[in-house]
């Protein structure tokens, strides 16, 4: 009997539910996979060799593919990864074969304000301190294959500062005569650390390196990880990882890691990295666990392999995007959709009264503190006011031609009126609407919801992205900020304009597709906008090119690649018990 989740906290109800977790060899054979297809790592955690599956299984028919997003969340967020776990657990219930795709936590939330992302109450990924500390080592590769392409720049830079092209050539180099002053590429580490985000590097001397500004990003909005998330075998991440962009040279032409010999020592890193991970719900699903999240300052999408595998193995593959529908589902539609080639059969959009309120009018929702008493008490106006926003999402769905299904992700403090005006202004909105529990009653909670999924994928639709690519990628910036996010238009920063401008030029560049850097906590650039924004134009300050991954990155706002950690972060009540080794506090 599972612990009652108004009582325990998540990480109590996680280590109560593992001493009843399958191991993962059986978790294994109820999927059908083979052993040679299972690479273990301990006793209830493994990789997929999805390459031995996918050649196995390849004239075996797709399952139905269904997508989570979400409304715009609180900084508490709404519970996306907890409804993926949910709907997984429900569909469970109704005798489906599930299994879900979530991405694997980022060490910056864990250790500060917004926990592990291993869903919450009775919907759970489990073991949750593999899963919130490292798993099987995928962001360690990546950090190390990124950090070691600034490696190759660093050093390159510095002997070329050092060295005449005679020297260079007796050492098998030729000059790249790379420009100390326009290097693209940052430094990276997985947590949350503000006073790294603009430093100088190469102080000493000359053999201390070349003195430069530089900085670090936050691992996982690294154009390897968007590599991760994107690449269908590993011949294709070898091929994009020679194309990273790492600085340009005194005319202003790109340096790649190939151009540095670096890119095949960095596909090294990530050769383990690329086979998905497979854990469980506290129900015994399987999940798995491959890339990363942040969808506002990378793609923020469970990776295409993972789904490819998902939807070979089961009748119902359920994956999750990013944030809200405005971010995370739109990477999802234009993007991952678009370079997988697969298409999905319905859209979940979670929804909680909290939010709704916090849209429609409530107080601050202040990231680390306790929630305002006024979200605990009935309060109808706000809420149908904070409609706005998930109408505003559901229509987003709706122009992919993608059936909607809002998940109202129930509190035990909402009440009957506040759920019922949900249901009525979503439905009138052309979205099938569930209540679900799951959170309070795992898989049984969730039935409504599984069956409202279950419904939404048995109709017919017309899936269709939003931009073509042959527009120009302005037109398609432009497109996004009016059609997904209610923009009036979009204005450039002098640079970026430059930047953008110089794209376009290239004609293999100006292909590639926009995924935006933008706030997650408003539809708009400015994270105290709530609700559904009129009157305002986007504002780009820079623009990033992700050759490797494919992607042209706009960079809205004030928004930064490196987020950082609040005055009461997790890791204060983070510890481990000295006699057991077990680690409590995780959330």
């Amino acid at each position: 009997m599972a612990l009652d989740p108004t009582k325990y906290k998540d990480w109590q109800i996680a280590e109560d539910s593992e001493q009843r977790m399958k191991r993962v060899s059986q978790l294994a054979d109820e999927m059908g996979l083979q052993t040679e297809e299972l690479l273990p790592y301990g006793h209830y955690v493994a990789k997929i060799d999805f390459k031995k599956v996918m050649a196995r299984l390849k004239d075996t028919p797709d399952a139905k593919y269904i997508d989570v997003t979400a409304i715009t969340p609180t900084p508490l967020g709404e519970g996306k990864s907890t409804s993926t776990i949910g709907l997984v657990q429900g569909l469970g219930k109704r005798s489906k074969r599930v299994l879900g795709a979530i991405r694997q936590p980022s060490g910056g939330p864990t250790m500060n304000i917004k926990g592990s992302a291993a869903g919450g109450g009775l919907a759970q990924c489990i073991p949750l301190t593999p899963f919130s500390l490292g798993l099987t080592g995928d962001i360690n590769a990546i950090m190390n294959a990124h950090n070691l392409a600034m490696v190759a720049l660093t050093s390159r830079m510095q002997h070329e500062n050092n060295y005449t092209d005679e020297e260079l050539s007796e050492r098998g180099l030729k000059r790249l005569d790379i420009d100390p002053k326009n290097v693209e590429l940052r430094w990276i580490i997985d947590f949350c650390a503000q006073s790294l985000r603009n430093i100088v590097i190469g102080l000493g001397g000359n053999r201390d390196g070349l003195t430069v500004q530089s900085g670090f990003n936050i691992a996982v909005s690294s154009e390897v990880m968007a590599i991760l998330s994107v690449a269908v075998s590993l011949k294709d991440m070898r091929e994009r990882m020679g194309k990273i962009v790492v600085a340009y040279d005194k005319t202003g032409s790109p340096i790649t890691t190939a151009d540095l010999e670096v890119d095949g020592a960095m596909t090294a890193w990530m050769v383990e990295a690329l086979n998905p991970n497979l854990m469980q719900t506290i129900e015994g699903q399987p999940v798995i666990v491959h890339a990363g999240p942040f969808a506002n300052i990378a793609i923020g999408q469970s990776s295409i392999i993972a789904d490819k595998l998902g939807l070979k193995l089961c009748d119902y593959h359920i994956t999750e995007s990013g944030f809200g529908a405005d971010i995370g589902f739109e990477k999802f539609w234009n993007l991952k959709c678009r370079y997988s080639g697969l298409k999905p059969h319905c859209a979940v959009v979670v929804a909680t009264i909290r939010a709704l309120k916090s849209h429609g009018g409530g107080p601050p929702v202040p990231p680390g503190k306790p929630l305002a008493s006024a979200y605990l008490k009935e309060n109808i106006a706000w809420v149908e006011k904070g409609c706005e926003n998930l109408i505003h999402h559901i229509n987003t769905v709706k122009k992919a031609g993608i059936n909607p299904v809002v998940c109202i992700n129930s509190f035990y403090t909402d009440t009957k009126a506040e759920i019922e005006l949900v249901r009525k202004l979503a439905s009138t909105a052309g979205a099938r609407v569930a209540v679900s529990e799951h959170w309070l009653r795992g898989g049984d909670g969730a039935l409504e919801f599984a069956d409202a999924v279950v419904d939404a994928c048995e109709e017919k639709n017309d899936f269709k992205f939003l931009y073509d690519l042959k527009m120009s990628p302005r037109q398609r910036i432009e497109l996004i900020a009016r059609e997904v996010y209610g923009a009036d238009g979009v204005s450039y920063t002098p640079d970026a304009a430059a930047k953008v401008k110089k794209i376009e030029e290239d004609a293999e560049l100006s292909r590639l597709g926009i995924c935006m850097v933008k706030t997650h906590l408003s539809l708009s650039y400015d994270p105290t906008r709530k609700g559904a924004p009129r009157g305002w134009t986007l504002p780009i300050r820079d623009v990033l090119t992700y050759n490797g991954a494919g992607f042209i990155v706009p960079v809205a706002g004030a928004i930064t690649l490196m987020p950082g950690t609040a005055s009461d972060p997790a890791y204060r009540r983070i510890d481990v018990d000295t006699e057991t080794g077990k680690v409590k506090g995780v959330f």
